[in-house]
Formats: structure tokens, C-alpha cells, sequence
């Protein structure tokens, strides 16, 4: 007997697409000028800014994470750990990977005092 549900199965597992960006969660033609346009300003208005490239998750693609030396980070998706290194690269600052090195304490400090005001 069928059902006249608004939802089906099917609908649960269909990728979706949300505010600019491809079914993957990637970040598509004016998102992509946007995202570099946020890196490019995170690294010009703070100091020793390094980056960190962390691989992908079964949800989540492969993403560049930029820290200040005051801690203070973000965090943007790239298509693969190739582009992030290169993209850093670009963007003049030290790269690591998040896998060998792990993430700096001084972030953990940071996203710890945020959450306690």
C-alpha cells in the first residue's frame, strides 16, 4: 500500500546542496573567491599565523585551519590535503599536518577561554 508521505527514504540520503556550496560540502565559484577573501584577511589583521591541514572525515572534506599566535583560529573546507598545502603555499604562511604535528595548545587555550565568557 503507498503512502503519501512527504518523505521517503531516498530523501533522507540525497545530497543537498546549502548557501553556495556543491553536493560534496566543496565550496563553488563565488563561495571559493569568498573563502580566500576570509583566509587572506584572517592572515593580514593577525600575527604568525600558521596553517594546518586536516585530512578528511567520512562527513567532513579535508579542511585548512589557520591559528594566530593568539590562538585564535579558523577553519575553511578544501577539496583535498594537496590544495590546502598549495593554498598555504599561496598564502605565505607555515603549513603543517594536523596528523603528525596535532593541533597547538595555545588554540585549545583560546576555544577554552571563548566558551567560558
Amino acid at each position: 500500500m503507498p503512502r503519501s508521505s512527504r518523505f521517503s527514504l531516498a530523501s533522507l540520503f540525497r545530497r543537498r546542496t546549502r548557501g553556495g556550496q556543491e553536493a560534496g560540502g566543496l565550496p563553488s565559484g563565488d563561495a571559493r573567491r569568498q573563502t580566500m577573501k576570509h583566509l587572506r584577511d584572517f592572515i593580514d589583521t593577525r600575527q604568525g599565523v600558521e596553517a594546518y591541514v586536516e585530512p578528511p572525515t567520512a562527513q567532513i572534506p579535508a579542511t585548512i585551519l589557520l591559528v594566530a599566535t593568539t590562538g585564535e583560529w579558523t577553519r575553511r573546507r578544501v577539496p583535498d590535503e594537496k590544495t590546502a598545502f598549495d593554498l598555504a603555499g599561496e598564502l605565505g604562511v607555515p603549513v603543517y599536518n594536523v596528523r603528525f604535528i596535532g593541533y597547538p595548545q595555545r588554540m585549545r587555550d583560546w576555544t577554552s577561554a571563548q566558551r567560558r565568557k
